[in-house]
């Protein structure tokens, strides 16, 4: 009978991250393995993930939290159920706190700063706050007409088109202005529009010569003619500005029912209005109060909805869900025009698998969860096609039946794409890539905690999370909120490459390196072709551990090594010998 007695030492070291695909497992890999990361800024080992510390409980669901830094002074806000909260005393709790706003939307709410104020948008609100007032946004007064005679005509030494509209109307005001030229005989003006808003609406003002003058004392108005009757006719080529309102039903709500934003070419884009579902709109250059009536940009014929909008590669990204065999890819190129001066035409790209959940611009690469899992949009040639390639491959038996997966929660965490279902975490590493085929893929690593998270957010380097209860957690220290966190990392399964032989370890010559966190209570097993076996209870005092293995006759081994207090794990070895070939 054939038999193989040299002695094999087997070295489990570089570990990747897991492997839940059911197949052959790399060595690097671990096939079962929980709450473990890289902390890449301390060293290379895979240890123990950090706790959730409770910061405060609001009474209500998470639904948003906001910073702004002014002058070295860190104002928070805090979105929680329908309102709107000012931490005074952050970071510290209890929380001390002032209500801002209380008619908040109960969806999770965006954000953005911009000229060191703060803009919230929630689905039906869309606010301002520069560190002491919180208000809706008032959006820009455009001049959609520009020096006209006060019968509304152009003047004929004009160069200018008799029809010309300087400024377009801006969804996000009703307010207008009209200039005009006196000519120191008329006291009738007449407006570019009629049936104006009533008086109880807006009261009307004018400036003449750059005195303000006020409806009912200095002038009379002709709400449904649009026609303004001064008291005295204003003097000869002085300019005079009227400010009227007239309200476009649905023009705010175009915005304000947006629950999508992002920054792109120094404007804000906003899109994901249940109205609008496959429309993308955007403010002016640098202007967040003022979004143009006219330009707005429609990626496909469907009316499939626009789930994420992400900049990326000099384009925006419109990444839409599936709709048959329509695209599901769009991108927005800035292109200069001769009118508008700059727009943005959609293109459709070459993709049709659709978007599930979220999209991000993650390190340079411009990812979304579809049904399969993450897939990446890698570049060929931006103008003609984009190749989908897979980044998920590794982890997809398991996120894939996550009850929830259409609602996935993200945020770019400590060079981590961190991906929440509930209360399961999933790690892309974006320091950790390789290829599969023809698709370069992450390495994953995976976390549970202890209650489900509805809310996370990243802010310089630290991890906020929160739940349908109020409570906002920050991930820090080595404990769930005083409880332990179990941690474990599982080698792969070895057959020492002969997998028709049986195998026997050497009881001695077996060592684990180790990251030293002052851990007694290191529990090292083996798994032996799939039942566990409690071996011994060791300490990182030393920085490493020597262990005394005794399995006979087996197929292949695994190592796993696990606690309730942190550990780290650099490399491990098993020693064995390989015997007679398997038998019945």
């Amino acid at each position: 009978m054939s038999s193989i007695s040299d002695l094999i030492t087997r070295e489990y070291s570089n570990f990747r991250g897991v492997d839940f695909s059911n197949g052959d497992v790399s060595l690097q890999r671990s096939p079962d393995a929980l709450n473990m990361w890289k902390k890449y800024d301390v060293n290379d080992c895979v240890q123990t993930r950090p706790g959730m510390k409770l910061l405060n409980n609001f009474g209500n669901k998470i639904l948003g939290l906001f910073f702004l830094n002014l002058d070295g002074v860190e104002h928070v806000l805090v979105h929680t159920g329908p309102k709107l909260l000012k931490w005074n005393n952050y970071p510290n709790m209890p929380a001390q706190t002032t209500e801002l706003w209380d008619t908040m939307n109960i969806v999770e709410s965006k954000s953005f700063i911009f000229n060191n104020t703060l803009f919230i948008l929630d689905g039906i609100n869309y606010l301002e706050y520069d560190g002491e007032t919180l208000k809706q946004v008032e959006g820009t007064i455009p001049n959609v007409t520009y020096y006209r005679n006060p019968d509304g005509s152009t003047p004929i030494d004009s160069d200018t088109d008799t029809d010309l509209v300087y400024q377009p109307v801006n969804l996000l005001t009703s307010l207008r202005n009209n200039l005009f030229i006196g000519d120191g005989e008329s006291t009738e003006y007449h407006l570019n529009s009629e049936d104006l808003d009533s008086s109880s609406t807006y009261l009307m003002s004018a400036t003449v010569n750059g005195q303000i003058l006020v409806e009912n004392i200095d002038f009379s108005v002709d709400r449904l003619k649009g026609i303004v009757t001064f008291n005295e006719a204003p003097e000869k080529d002085v300019e005079v500005i009227i400010t009227y309102s007239k309200t476009e039903k649905g023009n705010k709500e175009r915005i304000l029912n947006c629950k999508l934003l992002c920054e792109f070419d120094n404007r804000i884009f906003f899109s994901g209005n249940p109205n609008y579902p496959n429309t993308v709109f955007h403010c002016e250059i640098d202007n967040p109060r003022y979004i143009r009536e006219d330009v707005h940009y429609t990626c496909g014929m469907d009316l499939a909805k626009i789930r994420a909008i992400v900049p990326g590669n000099g384009v925006l990204w419109v990444i839409k869900e599936m709709e048959q065999n329509s695209s599901s890819i769009y991108y927005l190129t800035p292109t200069l025009d001769s009118s508008y001066n700059k727009i943005y035409p959609s293109v459709n790209g070459s993709i049709s698998l659709g978007c599930t959940s979220l999209g991000v611009n993650f390190n340079d690469d411009i990812v979304f969860f579809s049904k399969r899992g993450l897939e990446g949009v890698s570049n060929s040639s931006l103008y003609s096609e984009q190749i989908l390639q897979h980044r998920s491959s590794k982890i997809d038996s398991k996120l894939l039946k996550e009850h929830g997966y259409e609602d996935m929660k993200i945020a770019e965490y400590n060079g981590y794409l961190f991906c929440l279902v509930n209360s399961h975490v999933y790690l892309a590493d974006s320091r950790a890539r390789f290829n599969n085929n023809t698709d370069i893929e992450y390495e994953w690593f995976y976390w549970e905690l202890p209650f489900n998270i509805t809310f996370i957010k990243e802010y310089r380097g630290n991890l906020y999370l929160g739940n349908e209860t109020g409570d906002l957690f920050i991930l820090d220290g080595i404990i769930d909120n005083n409880q332990d966190i179990e941690s474990y990392w599982t080698t792969a399964k070895d057959d020492f490459n002969y997998p028709s032989y049986t195998k026997t370890t050497n009881k001695r010559g077996n060592v684990a390196n180790l990251y030293k966190m002052d851990n007694k209570e290191i529990h090292v097993d083996t798994i032996v072709d799939g039942t566990l076996k409690e071996k011994t209870i060791l300490s990182d005092e030393k920085g490493y551990i020597t262990y005394r293995i005794k399995d006979k006759k087996f197929k292949d081994i695994q190592l796993k090594f696990s606690s309730n207090k942190p550990f780290g794990l650099f490399s491990c070895t098993l020693q064995g010998f390989v015997a007679g070939y398997i038998k019945k």
